[in-house]
């Protein structure tokens, strides 16, 4: 069997190696941090007794076919918990509820949808005519690359509200970007692949149990070809001619047949310059999360859609005590402090939720990850590189390559499988990861 070297233990390089080391494969996976996930990782709490929180509330659709094969393949899919229905929240309180009834898809909202009270009939009937022109132009139409979100609705008439309330809720959350940024075919894939073609696609999942639990290395146990090294950078990468020689680790260069990239484009930008990827191409998004707990409930809602504020949604854990909110392309966030932050988050929760204004915060935690997501912006496609490179024993994984999905979780653990998948075929063991899309 050949032996495979794996940069970087966030979801792509994990995935990466759950496939290879599921044929028998020789992997030696590389992590600089002390715990695995990437940018989808838990912790320790400063000041705790080893408290794990999340860095930030990562939550997976019934579409992200590729992410749950993963969780499988460890052997954690119980930890995850299904919900059905999504809770908008307008200033005020008052409540909607989206959830399939029991039509077919594409309508299995039909229902539901007509009794969203935050929208009203024309905003409605502008809704129902974007989600068709998806449906229409998702495989006829060219150049949804090259334009924005906010371009594609304007042309399609959007009332204002329903770009803020509808549109802008779901895809801001789903893409980490804004809707003058994104580009549209993102938001295409979005609304086909979890709203409109399968019943179930929309279902979202939320893990019960801190992130870092998922990759524990009891999961590994499955892998006895697969090591994994923690707190271990790569220092650098040698090339000769047109193959990788080596990779440079604590001072010690280690040797390996194959070696999969999952570092970010930046950090890969430093080791291999001359890898013909434009680096300069990818600008970030940030993300925000803001950990609230309370010394009493003040929801017995698992999750809401928070409408018309800075703040887009708040997950609800530990019976209500303990809230974890979060704000998707938060450039507005970066220069607050941690004070700036909090107020801010708690002054817009009140508006929604008003036992928050009698409970006491007995402790919080702000989370800005600075470099979340790279910009889903038109044009962006084509600068994404796919698993190959020049170098004929490197290959690449990672949210920012070409997978065939946006920058989310599920993009990840496709890049990773894509990657397996390549270095099999090189190797003379040809395999099969990847998943179709459920549509």
């Amino acid at each position: 069997m050949p032996r495979v070297a794996i940069l970087g233990g966030g979801l792509a390089g994990l995935a990466a190696a759950a496939a290879l080391g599921s044929r028998g494969v020789s992997v030696e996976l590389f992590e600089a941090r002390p715990f695995l996930g990437g940018r989808a990782a838990s912790y320790p709490l400063s000041g705790s007794d080893g408290e794990l929180i999340d860095n930030c509330q990562h939550i997976l659709l019934r579409c992200c076919v590729n992410l749950l094969d993963f969780y499988r393949r460890l052997g954690v899919e119980s930890k995850l918990t299904f919900h059905r229905q999504f809770y908008f929240l307008e200033p005020g309180g008052r409540t909607s509820v989206l959830k399939a009834g029991r039509l077919p898809a594409p309508l299995h909202f039909t229902e539901s949808f007509l009794r969203l009270s935050f929208l009203d009939l024309s905003d409605k009937l502008a809704i129902g005519r974007g989600l068709l022109a998806i449906r229409r132009e998702r495989a006829t139409r060219t150049g949804l690359d090259r334009i924005t979100m906010l371009e594609w609705l304007r042309e399609k008439r959007q009332t204002p509200r329903s770009i803020e309330r509808f549109w802008r809720q779901v895809l801001v959350s789903a893409v980490n970007e804004e809707l003058d940024r994104m580009a549209a075919a993102h938001a295409f894939q979005v609304f086909w692949l979890g709203f409109l073609a399968g019943r179930r696609n929309y279902e979202m999942g939320i893990p019960c149990t801190p992130l870092g639990e998922l990759y524990h290395e009891r999961a590994w146990a499955r892998f006895p070809s697969v090591r994994i090294r923690q707190r271990t950078p790569v220092d650098q990468i040698h090339t000769d001619g047109g193959q990788v020689s080596g990779i440079v680790v604590h001072g010690e260069t280690m040797l390996a047949d194959w070696y999969v990239s999952a570092l970010p484009a930046e950090r890969l930008a430093t080791l291999v310059p001359d890898l013909g990827v434009d680096f300069t191409a990818f600008t970030h998004s940030p993300i925000t999360g803001v950990h609230l707990w309370f010394d009493r409930p003040v929801t017995d809602l698992p999750h809401g859609v928070l409408l018309d504020r800075t703040i887009q949604w708040f997950f609800s854990k530990d019976e209500g005590r303990y809230l974890l909110v979060v704000v998707s392309a938060s450039r507005g966030l970066l220069e607050m402090d941690r004070k700036q932050v909090l107020e801010l988050a708690t002054r817009e929760l009140e508006e929604f939720l008003p036992a928050v204004r009698d409970a006491k915060i007995v402790k919080a935690h702000v989370v800005k990850e600075v470099r979340a997501t790279f910009s889903a912006a038109p044009g962006m496609e084509s600068k994404r590189p796919g698993p190959g490179t020049r170098y004929a024993n490197l290959l690449l994984a990672g949210d920012w390559t070409r997978s065939g999905w946006p920058a989310t979780m599920e993009g990840a653990v496709r890049s990773g499988y894509l990657a397996a998948e390549a270095v099999s075929r090189a190797a003379g063991i040809p395999g099969s990861f990847l998943l179709p899309d459920l549509a």
